[in-house]
C-alpha cells in the first residue's frame, strides 16, 4: 500500500485552514500511525473538518525529554486553541499544543477561488483501531503492570533532529512566518550570548550590564531568582477553576525555593517571572501528567495548577513556539477579591 503524498504548504501565522478529513490523514500515515515520526492522535480526529487559524509554525520545538536544546522539525504547525485533553493518554492534564503536519491540512480558498480536489484514492496503511493501539508504547505486562504511553511529547526526539543553537536559519525561518519580530529574534541571539559568557566577563559584572540596559529601555530586570532553602514550605489558598489569584513577586516566591529552585519538588522556571503581579484566573489543578521520557502516568505531589493564558513565552529558552503551559504551586500565588 502507497501513502498519500502532499506538496507542504508553507504555511504562515494567521493563515486559515481545514483540517482534512479522518480518510484523507489516515492515507497519509505509516502503520504505526505517524507521518515523519510524527503520531497522528486519536484526540485529533474530532477537530478533521473544522477551520482554524495556523498559532505559530513549528519548524523548531524546545526538547523537553532530554533537555539537548532545540530539534528541527519539517511541515507543521501548531494551530490556535487546539491542545491535547489527554482523553485517550490516561487523562493526562498537561494540556500541549499539538503538533500538525502539513500534509494533514489545507488552505481555505479566498472568495473566488476554486478548491482543488485531492485524490485519496491511496489505500489507508493505518486504521482507528491503529491509532488507539498506538497510544501505548509497551504492554502493562511488560513495563511491570504500569501502562506506557505514546504521544507526540514522548516521539518528539524521532520527529526531529538536532538544531544547533548557532543557526542563525531558525531565526530567519520563524520572522519570514510571523512566529518572531526582528526585535524578538534578536533578544533571543543577545541571551543566548549573555548565557553563554556568563562564566567568562563576570556574571555580576553581566547582571549589572544588563540591568542598565533594562532599565533605559523599560524592560524587566534580570528574571532568574534564586532558592536558598532546605526544606521548601506549602501553602493552602483552596483554589479552584474560576477563581482569580495574583502571582507573587519574585522575591516573595524565590523565599520558597530551594538550591535548585523548587518548592516540593516543582521548578520555577525563569518563564515564570514574567507573569509576577499579574492577575489570572485558575484554569484547573493538575495532579497527573505524562512523563514525557518514560511514557508513564505521573501522579504530581501536592498543589499544582495551570492558570488560563499562562504559558511559556520562550522569552529566555529561543523564542520555542511550542507554549507549554506553567505549573503553579499554591504558595506562589495570592487570592484576590476579584
Amino acid at each position: 500500500m502507497r501513502r498519500l503524498s502532499l506538496p507542504s504548504l508553507k504555511l504562515s501565522v494567521g493563515e486559515i485552514v481545514e483540517i482534512r478529513s479522518k480518510a484523507e490523514i489516515l492515507a497519509t500515515l505509516d502503520g504505526n500511525g505517524k507521518l515523519d515520526g510524527l503520531p497522528f492522535m486519536p484526540e485529533m480526529l474530532k477537530h478533521c473538518g473544522r477551520q482554524f487559524r495556523v498559532y505559530r509554525r513549528a519548524d523548531r520545538t524546545c526538547d523537553t525529554i532530554t533537555s539537548t536544546g532545540m530539534r528541527r522539525m519539517r511541515d507543521a504547525v501548531h494551530l490556535e486553541m487546539i491542545r491535547c485533553d489527554g482523553a485517550f493518554h490516561g487523562s493526562c492534564q498537561a494540556g500541549c499544543l499539538l503538533f500538525w503536519k502539513e500534509a494533514w491540512l489545507k488552505r481555505v480558498p479566498t472568495s473566488g477561488e476554486i478548491e482543488n480536489g485531492t485524490d485519496i484514492s491511496a489505500s489507508a496503511t493505518c486504521t482507528d483501531a491503529r491509532l488507539l493501539q498506538m497510544t501505548h508504547g509497551l504492554s502493562p505486562n511488560e513495563c511491570n503492570d504500569r501502562e506506557i504511553f505514546s504521544c507526540q511529547a514522548t516521539e518528539l526526539l524521532r520527529a526531529t533532529r538536532p538544531l544547533s543553537p548557532w543557526d542563525l536559519r531558525q531565526y530567519c525561518r520563524d520572522i519570514y512566518s510571523g512566529n518572531i519580530t526582528l526585535r524578538q529574534a534578536l533578544r533571543a541571539i543577545f541571551w543566548r550570548v549573555f548565557r553563554v559568557t556568563r562564566t567568562i566577563a563576570g556574571y555580576r559584572l553581566q547582571i549589572w550590564f544588563y540591568n542598565a540596559i533594562q532599565r533605559v529601555r523599560g524592560g524587566h530586570p534580570f528574571p532568574y531568582v534564586q532558592g536558598q532553602l532546605k526544606k521548601t514550605p506549602s501553602q493552602k489558598l483552596q483554589l479552584h477553576p474560576g477563581m482569580v489569584v495574583k502571582v507573587r513577586k519574585p522575591e516573595q516566591i524565590a523565599a520558597t525555593l530551594d538550591t535548585g529552585n523548587c518548592n516540593r519538588g516543582l521548578f520555577f522556571d525563569v518563564e515564570m517571572t514574567s507573569y509576577c503581579g499579574g492577575t489570572f484566573t485558575v484554569l484547573r489543578r493538575v495532579e497527573r501528567i505524562i512523563d514525557e521520557r518514560t511514557g508513564r502516568i505521573v501522579t504530581l505531589p501536592g498543589d499544582c495548577l495551570i492558570l488560563d493564558g499562562v504559558y511559556c513565552k520562550a522569552d529566555y529558552h529561543h523564542a520555542c513556539p511550542r507554549s507549554i503551559y506553567h505549573y503553579w504551586r499554591e504558595i506562589w500565588l495570592e487570592r484576590t477579591d476579584r
